[in-house]
């Protein structure tokens, strides 16, 4: 009985979005970072266990990286939290604190909808995001 050897083949590995954050007020705190496919859970990922979360230093927001779990529609909201207690803090309805979405969609009343933020990833790739504040 002859033996042959297993082939072992690497599996891909998952794919990159490389995101620059730009227009932070201050270096202060922390970027909330919520990378999701689940337009239902857009923007806020705490309902998503599949969601990708993180926390990275203001001052690195300029360059990081997000691995998404596979290739697939995503979209990344991130909100600028200033005083570290992550949340995006409100006065009254509004955000005290910055925010952004993949795509840089028009904001009106309310966060953009998953379609306006959303894109494909297939490989790795890049995403740009301005960050808007309120008050």
């Amino acid at each position: 009985m002859a033996l042959f050897p297993m082939l072992l083949t690497a599996a891909a590995p998952p794919p990159t979005v490389e995101v620059s954050v730009t227009g932070l007020r201050s270096t202060k705190g922390q970027v909330l970072v919520c990378l999701t496919t689940n337009r239902k859970a857009f923007p806020d990922c705490s309902k998503d266990a599949g969601s990708v979360r993180m926390a990275v230093k203001a001052v690195d927001a300029g360059n990081f990286a997000v691995h998404a779990p596979a290739a697939g529609t995503y979209a990344i909201a991130v909100v600028h939290d200033e005083n570290g207690n992550n949340k995006l803090d409100k006065a009254i309805f509004l955000p005290k604190e910055g925010f952004g979405f993949s795509r840089n969609p028009t904001i009106t009343v309310g966060p953009p909808s998953f379609k306006s933020a959303s894109f494909a990833v297939s490989g790795d790739m890049r995403q740009s995001i301005k960050m808007k504040y309120m008050l």
